[in-house]
Protein backbone atom coordinates (compact mmCIF):
# COMPACT_ATOMS: atom_id res chain seq x y z
CA UNK A 1 0.00 0.00 0.00
CA UNK A 2 1.51 3.41 -0.89
CA UNK A 3 1.36 6.43 0.98
CA UNK A 4 -1.07 8.53 -0.96
CA UNK A 5 -3.99 10.82 -0.02
CA UNK A 6 -7.79 10.46 -1.09
CA UNK A 7 -10.37 12.84 -0.60
CA UNK A 8 -13.30 10.35 0.43
CA UNK A 9 -16.78 11.20 0.71
CA UNK A 10 -18.33 9.21 3.00
CA UNK A 11 -22.27 9.01 3.48
CA UNK A 12 -22.65 7.96 6.77
CA UNK A 13 -25.90 7.81 8.65
CA UNK A 14 -25.61 9.54 12.27
CA UNK A 15 -28.03 10.53 14.85
CA UNK A 16 -27.82 14.60 14.99
CA UNK A 17 -29.34 16.92 17.11
CA UNK A 18 -31.43 19.52 15.02
CA UNK A 19 -34.55 21.54 15.53
CA UNK A 20 -37.80 22.21 13.55
CA UNK A 21 -40.26 24.91 14.66
CA UNK A 22 -43.91 23.94 14.79
CA UNK A 23 -45.91 26.68 16.01
CA UNK A 24 -49.16 25.70 17.77
CA UNK A 25 -51.18 28.75 19.26
CA UNK A 26 -50.54 29.35 22.30
CA UNK A 27 -47.25 27.06 22.49
CA UNK A 28 -44.06 26.41 20.65
CA UNK A 29 -42.62 22.75 20.70
CA UNK A 30 -39.03 21.64 19.54
CA UNK A 31 -38.92 18.49 18.08
CA UNK A 32 -36.00 15.89 17.46
CA UNK A 33 -34.93 14.46 14.26
CA UNK A 34 -32.76 12.48 12.40
CA UNK A 35 -30.98 14.39 9.56
CA UNK A 36 -28.03 12.44 7.49
CA UNK A 37 -24.62 13.66 7.94
CA UNK A 38 -22.46 14.28 5.21
CA UNK A 39 -18.85 14.15 6.08
CA UNK A 40 -15.39 15.21 4.08
CA UNK A 41 -12.76 13.54 5.34
CA UNK A 42 -8.66 13.73 4.09
CA UNK A 43 -6.71 10.79 5.51
CA UNK A 44 -3.39 9.24 4.74
CA UNK A 45 -4.02 5.98 3.15
CA UNK A 46 -4.57 2.75 5.10
CA UNK A 47 -5.54 5.06 8.46
CA UNK A 48 -8.18 4.90 10.74
CA UNK A 49 -9.37 8.25 11.86
CA UNK A 50 -10.63 8.31 15.52
CA UNK A 51 -14.04 8.32 14.87
CA UNK A 52 -14.52 5.47 11.56
CA UNK A 53 -12.10 3.36 10.06
CA UNK A 54 -11.45 4.61 6.70
CA UNK A 55 -9.59 2.57 4.02
CA UNK A 56 -8.03 3.27 0.82
CA UNK A 57 -6.66 0.41 -1.45
CA UNK A 58 -4.71 1.68 -4.72
CA UNK A 59 -2.60 0.22 -7.05
CA UNK A 60 -1.10 1.94 -10.50
CA UNK A 61 -2.83 0.11 -13.92
CA UNK A 62 -0.57 -1.60 -15.98
CA UNK A 63 0.35 0.01 -19.27
CA UNK A 64 -0.76 -2.52 -22.25
CA UNK A 65 2.76 -4.20 -23.58
CA UNK A 66 3.42 -6.79 -26.31
CA UNK A 67 5.07 -9.74 -24.17
CA UNK A 68 6.84 -9.92 -21.48
CA UNK A 69 10.42 -10.43 -20.89
CA UNK A 70 11.74 -12.01 -17.46
CA UNK A 71 14.90 -12.19 -16.28
CA UNK A 72 15.45 -14.32 -12.92
CA UNK A 73 18.81 -13.15 -11.27
CA UNK A 74 19.66 -15.81 -9.14
CA UNK A 75 22.25 -15.97 -6.58
CA UNK A 76 24.77 -18.98 -7.11
CA UNK A 77 26.71 -19.34 -4.28
CA UNK A 78 27.20 -21.91 -2.11
CA UNK A 79 24.74 -21.24 0.81
CA UNK A 80 22.04 -21.33 -1.99
CA UNK A 81 22.36 -24.74 -2.65
CA UNK A 82 19.25 -26.16 -0.30
CA UNK A 83 16.72 -23.54 -2.58
CA UNK A 84 17.18 -25.39 -5.67
CA UNK A 85 14.06 -27.38 -5.45
CA UNK A 86 12.20 -24.49 -4.16
CA UNK A 87 13.75 -22.16 -6.83
CA UNK A 88 12.94 -24.84 -9.50
CA UNK A 89 9.26 -25.48 -8.61
CA UNK A 90 8.81 -21.11 -8.60
CA UNK A 91 9.96 -21.36 -12.03
CA UNK A 92 7.70 -24.12 -13.04
CA UNK A 93 4.86 -22.31 -11.62
CA UNK A 94 5.53 -18.90 -13.31
CA UNK A 95 6.03 -20.51 -16.61
CA UNK A 96 2.21 -22.60 -15.97
CA UNK A 97 0.90 -18.87 -15.08
CA UNK A 98 2.12 -17.21 -17.81
CA UNK A 99 -0.16 -16.29 -21.15
CA UNK A 100 0.21 -19.09 -23.82
CA UNK A 101 2.36 -16.24 -25.84
CA UNK A 102 4.54 -13.14 -25.66
CA UNK A 103 6.98 -14.31 -22.93
CA UNK A 104 10.57 -15.38 -22.69
CA UNK A 105 12.58 -16.09 -19.75
CA UNK A 106 16.07 -16.68 -18.78
CA UNK A 107 17.96 -17.44 -15.73
CA UNK A 108 21.64 -15.36 -14.88
CA UNK A 109 23.95 -15.09 -11.72
CA UNK A 110 24.44 -12.19 -9.55
CA UNK A 111 27.56 -12.37 -10.32
CA UNK A 112 27.72 -9.62 -12.84
CA UNK A 113 31.20 -11.05 -14.78
CA UNK A 114 29.19 -14.17 -15.56
CA UNK A 115 26.10 -12.79 -16.86
CA UNK A 116 28.08 -10.46 -19.30
CA UNK A 117 29.01 -13.86 -20.90
CA UNK A 118 26.13 -15.63 -20.24
CA UNK A 119 24.56 -17.05 -24.10
CA UNK A 120 21.66 -19.35 -23.29
CA UNK A 121 18.50 -18.49 -25.63
CA UNK A 122 15.61 -17.68 -23.34
CA UNK A 123 12.53 -20.32 -22.26
CA UNK A 124 9.55 -19.53 -24.17
CA UNK A 125 5.61 -20.93 -24.52
CA UNK A 126 5.72 -24.43 -24.80
CA UNK A 127 8.98 -24.99 -22.79
CA UNK A 128 8.47 -27.17 -19.92
CA UNK A 129 10.07 -27.80 -16.46
CA UNK A 130 13.02 -30.10 -17.79
CA UNK A 131 13.97 -27.46 -20.74
CA UNK A 132 14.26 -24.80 -17.20
CA UNK A 133 16.08 -27.19 -15.62
CA UNK A 134 18.48 -27.65 -18.52
CA UNK A 135 18.88 -23.51 -18.70
CA UNK A 136 19.38 -23.65 -14.55
CA UNK A 137 21.96 -26.48 -14.68
CA UNK A 138 23.97 -24.99 -17.57
CA UNK A 139 24.03 -20.82 -16.40
CA UNK A 140 27.26 -19.33 -15.72
CA UNK A 141 27.97 -19.71 -11.56
CA UNK A 142 29.76 -17.25 -9.74
CA UNK A 143 30.16 -16.66 -6.03
CA UNK A 144 29.08 -12.27 -6.30
CA UNK A 145 25.91 -11.52 -4.71
CA UNK A 146 25.75 -8.23 -6.97
CA UNK A 147 21.75 -8.51 -8.28
CA UNK A 148 21.96 -5.04 -9.49
CA UNK A 149 24.81 -5.12 -11.15
CA UNK A 150 24.26 -7.93 -12.69
CA UNK A 151 20.93 -7.46 -14.14
CA UNK A 152 22.48 -3.75 -15.03
CA UNK A 153 25.03 -5.31 -16.98
CA UNK A 154 23.46 -8.15 -18.70
CA UNK A 155 21.39 -5.76 -20.40
CA UNK A 156 23.75 -2.69 -21.04
CA UNK A 157 26.97 -5.12 -22.15
CA UNK A 158 25.93 -8.56 -22.89
CA UNK A 159 25.86 -8.39 -26.97
CA UNK A 160 23.51 -11.87 -26.58
CA UNK A 161 20.94 -10.13 -24.33
CA UNK A 162 20.45 -7.61 -27.20
CA UNK A 163 19.57 -10.34 -29.56
CA UNK A 164 16.54 -11.55 -27.57
CA UNK A 165 15.47 -9.05 -25.36
CA UNK A 166 12.49 -6.77 -26.99
CA UNK A 167 12.15 -3.09 -26.33
CA UNK A 168 8.31 -2.75 -27.17
CA UNK A 169 7.58 -5.46 -24.36
CA UNK A 170 7.48 -5.81 -20.28
CA UNK A 171 10.21 -6.46 -18.26
CA UNK A 172 10.14 -7.91 -15.10
CA UNK A 173 13.35 -9.03 -12.87
CA UNK A 174 13.11 -11.38 -10.28
CA UNK A 175 15.67 -11.55 -7.67
CA UNK A 176 16.83 -14.69 -5.54
CA UNK A 177 19.25 -14.57 -3.10
CA UNK A 178 19.84 -15.82 0.66
CA UNK A 179 22.09 -12.45 0.98
CA UNK A 180 21.85 -8.40 0.73
CA UNK A 181 23.19 -7.34 -2.55
CA UNK A 182 26.78 -5.90 -2.71
CA UNK A 183 26.94 -4.10 -6.17
CA UNK A 184 29.43 -1.55 -6.74
CA UNK A 185 28.14 0.17 -9.99
CA UNK A 186 24.68 0.18 -8.18
CA UNK A 187 25.34 0.93 -4.63
CA UNK A 188 21.77 1.26 -3.51
CA UNK A 189 18.56 0.98 -4.41
CA UNK A 190 17.78 4.27 -5.25
CA UNK A 191 20.58 4.65 -7.82
CA UNK A 192 19.11 0.98 -9.46
CA UNK A 193 15.62 1.75 -9.79
CA UNK A 194 16.81 5.35 -11.28
CA UNK A 195 18.43 3.30 -13.73
CA UNK A 196 15.98 0.42 -14.13
CA UNK A 197 12.33 2.62 -14.09
CA UNK A 198 13.53 4.34 -17.40
CA UNK A 199 13.94 0.98 -19.33
CA UNK A 200 10.49 0.17 -21.53
CA UNK A 201 9.23 3.17 -21.34
CA UNK A 202 8.50 2.45 -17.52
CA UNK A 203 6.56 -0.85 -18.11
CA UNK A 204 8.97 -2.29 -15.76
CA UNK A 205 8.33 -5.18 -12.67
CA UNK A 206 10.06 -6.25 -9.66
CA UNK A 207 9.96 -9.21 -7.93
CA UNK A 208 12.40 -10.39 -5.19
CA UNK A 209 12.68 -13.91 -3.31
CA UNK A 210 14.94 -12.99 -0.14
CA UNK A 211 15.80 -13.31 3.69
CA UNK A 212 13.36 -11.02 5.44
CA UNK A 213 13.89 -9.78 8.95
CA UNK A 214 13.59 -12.30 11.53
CA UNK A 215 10.53 -11.24 13.33
CA UNK A 216 8.47 -11.87 10.17
CA UNK A 217 10.85 -14.12 8.36
CA UNK A 218 9.70 -18.12 8.49
CA UNK A 219 13.44 -18.58 9.02
CA UNK A 220 14.21 -20.06 12.68
CA UNK A 221 17.21 -18.15 12.72
CA UNK A 222 19.95 -16.74 10.25
CA UNK A 223 21.47 -19.43 8.20
CA UNK A 224 25.55 -19.25 7.69
CA UNK A 225 26.80 -16.02 5.63
CA UNK A 226 22.55 -15.39 5.28
CA UNK A 227 21.43 -11.88 6.02
CA UNK A 228 18.11 -9.48 5.67
CA UNK A 229 17.88 -8.48 1.33
CA UNK A 230 17.21 -4.86 2.60
CA UNK A 231 17.95 -3.23 -0.53
CA UNK A 232 16.40 -6.37 -2.67
CA UNK A 233 13.09 -5.42 -0.46
CA UNK A 234 13.54 -1.33 -0.81
CA UNK A 235 14.04 -1.73 -4.46
CA UNK A 236 11.34 -3.76 -5.17
CA UNK A 237 8.90 -1.81 -2.56
CA UNK A 238 9.40 1.47 -4.70
CA UNK A 239 8.48 -0.38 -7.81
CA UNK A 240 5.34 -1.67 -5.40
CA UNK A 241 6.54 -5.21 -6.69
CA UNK A 242 6.54 -8.69 -4.81
CA UNK A 243 8.31 -9.68 -1.82
CA UNK A 244 9.17 -13.40 -0.89
CA UNK A 245 10.61 -14.53 2.07
CA UNK A 246 12.90 -17.45 1.17
CA UNK A 247 12.32 -19.44 4.00
CA UNK A 248 8.54 -20.21 3.70
CA UNK A 249 7.76 -23.29 2.99
CA UNK A 250 5.63 -22.40 -0.50
CA UNK A 251 6.51 -19.85 -3.12
CA UNK A 252 3.62 -20.22 -4.77
CA UNK A 253 1.60 -17.08 -3.75
CA UNK A 254 4.71 -14.59 -4.14
CA UNK A 255 5.57 -16.32 -7.61
CA UNK A 256 2.02 -15.98 -8.65
CA UNK A 257 1.78 -12.32 -7.54
CA UNK A 258 4.95 -11.45 -9.48
CA UNK A 259 3.05 -13.05 -12.68
CA UNK A 260 0.13 -11.16 -12.36
CA UNK A 261 1.29 -8.01 -11.55
CA UNK A 262 2.43 -7.01 -15.10
CA UNK A 263 -1.59 -7.81 -16.41
CA UNK A 264 -3.71 -5.19 -16.28
CA UNK A 265 -6.19 -5.33 -13.32
CA UNK A 266 -10.13 -6.15 -14.14
CA UNK A 267 -11.10 -6.13 -10.51
CA UNK A 268 -9.51 -5.52 -7.14
CA UNK A 269 -10.05 -7.35 -4.12
CA UNK A 270 -10.56 -5.07 -0.85
CA UNK A 271 -7.95 -5.30 2.36
CA UNK A 272 -10.82 -5.27 4.80
CA UNK A 273 -14.80 -6.08 4.28
CA UNK A 274 -16.21 -2.38 3.70
CA UNK A 275 -19.47 -0.66 4.57
CA UNK A 276 -20.58 -0.87 0.72
CA UNK A 277 -22.84 1.86 0.00
CA UNK A 278 -19.51 4.48 0.94
CA UNK A 279 -17.23 2.38 -1.70
CA UNK A 280 -15.91 5.71 -3.92
CA UNK A 281 -13.31 4.56 -7.02
CA UNK A 282 -11.01 7.67 -7.82
CA UNK A 283 -8.99 7.10 -11.00
CA UNK A 284 -6.08 9.29 -11.74
CA UNK A 285 -7.71 11.56 -8.65
CA UNK A 286 -11.23 11.65 -10.55
CA UNK A 287 -14.49 9.85 -9.17
CA UNK A 288 -14.92 6.75 -11.53
CA UNK A 289 -18.27 5.31 -11.65
CA UNK A 290 -17.65 1.89 -14.10
CA UNK A 291 -17.85 -0.31 -11.24
CA UNK A 292 -19.18 -2.98 -9.15
CA UNK A 293 -19.00 -4.60 -5.88
CA UNK A 294 -19.40 -8.46 -5.27
CA UNK A 295 -20.09 -8.97 -1.85
CA UNK A 296 -19.45 -12.99 -2.00
CA UNK A 297 -15.56 -12.19 -3.14
CA UNK A 298 -15.28 -8.46 -1.44
CA UNK A 299 -13.99 -7.70 -4.86
CA UNK A 300 -14.50 -4.36 -7.07
CA UNK A 301 -14.92 -5.19 -10.62
CA UNK A 302 -14.17 -2.86 -13.13
CA UNK A 303 -16.95 -2.37 -16.16
CA UNK A 304 -14.41 -0.46 -18.47
CA UNK A 305 -10.52 -1.29 -17.39
CA UNK A 306 -8.94 1.59 -15.93
CA UNK A 307 -6.82 3.00 -18.52
CA UNK A 308 -2.62 2.47 -18.31
CA UNK A 309 -0.77 4.01 -16.08
CA UNK A 310 -3.37 5.36 -14.22
CA UNK A 311 -3.26 5.51 -10.03
CA UNK A 312 -6.75 3.31 -9.11
CA UNK A 313 -7.80 3.72 -5.49
CA UNK A 314 -10.79 2.33 -4.01
CA UNK A 315 -11.64 4.21 -0.64
CA UNK A 316 -14.39 2.78 1.59
CA UNK A 317 -15.46 2.91 5.59
CA UNK A 318 -14.38 -0.28 7.07
CA UNK A 319 -17.47 -2.71 8.27
CA UNK A 320 -16.65 -3.02 11.82
CA UNK A 321 -20.00 -4.82 12.85
CA UNK A 322 -18.41 -8.20 11.48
Amino acid sequence: MHPLLLLLISMLMSCDQDYQVVVKEPEVIYEEIEVPVYIEVEVPVGTPTEDVEIWVDSFVQVNAVDGVDIVWVIDTSGSMNTYQTKLLAGIELMMNALPDTGWRLVMISTDPDEATAEQQFPLVPGDSIHDAEDMYDAMNRGPNEKGFDSIYEYIESNPYAATWMRNDAALLVVFVSDEDDQSDIMSSSTDFISWYSGRRFGNVFLASIVMLADDISACEGPGSGSQVGLEYINATSLLFGTIVDICSDDWSPGVSDATTQIEPYESIVLSNTPVPETIRVFVSQSLYNDWYYDQNTNTVHFIVTPSGGALVEVGYVVDTST
